[in-house]
């Protein structure tokens, strides 16, 4: 996959997540000059075979702190994903959440206006769009990140930023270590443990990384033919699947059998039974990796025997 994109210098926020970690590789690979962003105790580990190829910049959770960091970094444009994502929050978690999706990217947005920074990739949800509603959070995650988007319209018309929003859908790939759906049922596969899950009915809209990869690629590209100063692209599978049918489409690409007992969970408080549907399509991309295709790539390198 060359690299068509009309920047070749970036900051990277969330580098050390699944889908960060994975963009500074890919910007690595195509010949950008990468700078991360990180707190000063973050662990690195995700990223130890390319450190040597790429500038670490730690962040001290000041917003002077931030406007030099992005001085140092002189990046043509931002990428950001860093966030804290909680399916259902505790009260102790809401001061965590809005540190994290608000005073940070709220921080960051800042820095670049002082810094004279135009460009923002960032990323959403589709949780923001419970119901396929134009805004309606699925959680409070969802809400602090619909209240930054909020933040970034001052920002843009104030100061002249230009930004894309990829509102991403659930995703999935090789060496992915959260804790997510896929990891889930590979360890289902290797015990043969009984899992019990909700009825199933739910659709799920899995996009494999590389796609997600290509996605932000094209926002860069999107951004400079971009006429307004924000716009939302969602990133979607097109072809999102019933849980029930998820697993059986998991079932025949493993030839493995999953002892889950359907309905033996009830669906969870605000489940989202149907992703959204009203967004806006990213032009010129377009999911590339099959499911049958891309699930055995996530195959955990201890299920060997499987």
């Amino acid at each position: 996959m060359n690299n068509t994109s009309p920047f070749k210098r970036a900051l990277i926020t969330g580098a050390t997540g699944y889908i960060g970690s994975n963009l500074v590789r890919h910007l690595v690979k195509q010949g950008w000059d990468v700078h991360i962003i990180t707190r000063p105790n973050s662990d690195l580990k995700v990223l130890d075979t390319i450190l040597n190829r790429i500038t670490v910049h730690r962040h001290d959770g000041t917003s002077s702190g931030m406007v030099k960091v992005m001085a140092d970094a002189k990046p043509e444009i931002v990428f950001h994903l860093a966030s804290l994502f909680l399916a259902q929050h505790k009260t102790e978690d809401i001061e965590s959440l809005i540190s994290s999706n608000l005073l940070f990217s709220t921080q960051l947005v800042e820095a670049m206006a002082v810094n004279g920074v135009r460009y923002l990739v960032n990323t959403g949800t589709s949780w923001q769009h419970y119901n396929n509603e134009d805004y309606n959070p699925v959680n409070l995650y969802a809400a602090t990140k619909q209240a930054f988007e909020d933040i970034l319209a001052y920002y843009i018309d104030a100061h002249g930023l230009k930004a894309t929003t990829l509102a991403l859908f659930d995703t999935y790939g090789p060496n992915d270590p959260r804790a997510k759906l896929i990891a889930l049922l590979w360890k289902t596969a290797k015990s043969q443990q009984p899992l019990s899950m909700s009825p199933g009915e739910q659709l799920i809209d899995l996009v494999h990384v590389d796609d997600v990869m290509r996605a932000y690629i094209r926002a860069t590209e999107a951004l400079q033919e971009q006429i307004g100063g924000l716009t939302c692209y969602g990133v979607s599978s097109g072809e999102p699947m019933r849980l029930i049918d998820l697993v059986a489409a998991f079932q025949k690409a493993t030839k493995t059998m999953l002892p889950i007992n359907f309905g033996g969970q009830p669906y969870r408080p605000r489940e989202v039974m149907v992703p959204w549907t009203e967004f806006q399509s990213l032009p010129g991309w377009r999911p590339h990796v099959q499911f049958q295709q891309g699930i055995m790539q996530t195959r955990p390198v201890s299920s060997t025997d499987i």
